[in-house]
């Protein structure tokens, strides 16, 4: 009998945006919102081949190796991705965790996701998408700071408010250490909501921070948006706090038929949105399937 051929796939989640985002005591944090879209790393016996691969995921191969202290990788390694580059939906993140899990699990090896988040944060700037459940970290270390278990599966209809922001860039702006210390009183009464776990105390602390976050990466019409969405069912917004998406929460039991329309209200009242699709906020892992 021939060897069993070698078959890993590794799934991440991406985000919409994220629910809440700034500093506290002048650390800096973002709460993950994961959602069902994700990248999938497909791993298969080779010869080292990379397809899918772009610049931030090579250099996640060649930092996971050297971590792992390997040298050869005598696979294929396949990448596609569900996530839009640059719009805040966590896609680089995604990105480098599924090659970091998938390339552990290759070679026989495991790895946690403080050890990624250290690897990706390295990299750029990281969301905690592939931690279990919600999350509150420190985007910049890569160190998750707390733990908050799973919360209820809001609707959320995503749109791009035009444009591409690179991450990088973007926290390397002189004055956002400053303009997040001034929104701390802000940031904290929407952290100290999330504890409630409650759907309508959720959306009030995303949109809280969205509303906080226009002195650092203004969204068109934010307060009139907000005030439409809720006449039309939603219980408010979150946003891309370094990207453009901008997120519409509706409550768990929302149908995907009644979204939809609700979408099209939107995009007829604010044409400047574009609406990409409707999705669920998740809890957040990675997720893998090995065979061989």
């Amino acid at each position: 009998m021939g060897r069993t051929r070698l078959h890993i796939e590794v799934k991440v989640p991406g985000s919409c945006g994220e629910l809440v985002q700034g500093t506290k005591e002048g650390v800096p944090f973002l709460v993950t919102c994961p959602i069902d879209l994700y990248t999938t790393v497909t791993v298969t016996d080779g010869v080292g081949q990379r397809q899918g691969f772009g610049a931030k995921s090579h250099a996640a191969f060649r930092r996971v190796l050297a971590y792992l202290g390997e040298e050869v990788f005598p696979c294929d390694m396949t990448l596609a991705s569900e996530l839009p580059i640059g719009k805040g939906m966590a896609s680089s993140s995604a990105d480098i965790a599924a090659v970091c899990f998938a390339a552990a699990a290759a070679l026989g090896k495991e790895l946690t996701a403080a050890e990624v988040s250290r690897i990706a944060a390295g990299i750029e700037p990281t969301d905690g998408v592939f931690f279990p459940g919600i999350v509150r970290l420190n985007h910049m270390t890569g160190e998750c700071q707390e733990r908050l278990g799973d919360f209820p599966p809001l609707r959320i209809a995503v749109f791009d408010t035009g444009g591409a922001i690179n991450t990088v860039e973007f926290h390397c702006r002189g004055d956002l250490e400053r303009l997040s210390r001034e929104n701390e009183t802000q940031t904290a009464a929407a952290l100290s909501l999330l504890a409630v776990k409650e759907p309508e105390a959720i959306a009030e602390a995303a949109t809280q921070s969205a509303l906080a976050n226009q002195t650092i990466l203004p969204k068109r019409d934010l307060e009139a948006i907000i005030e439409t969405v809720k006449d039309l069912g939603a219980l408010g917004v979150n946003a891309a706090h370094s990207g453009t998406i901008l997120g519409v929460l509706f409550p768990p039991e929302t149908s995907g038929k009644y979204l939809e329309q609700q979408a099209f209200h939107i995009v007829e009242r604010y044409p400047h949105l574009k609406y990409l699709q409707g999705v669920t906020l998740i809890s957040g892992g990675y997720f893998v399937n090995k065979r061989g």
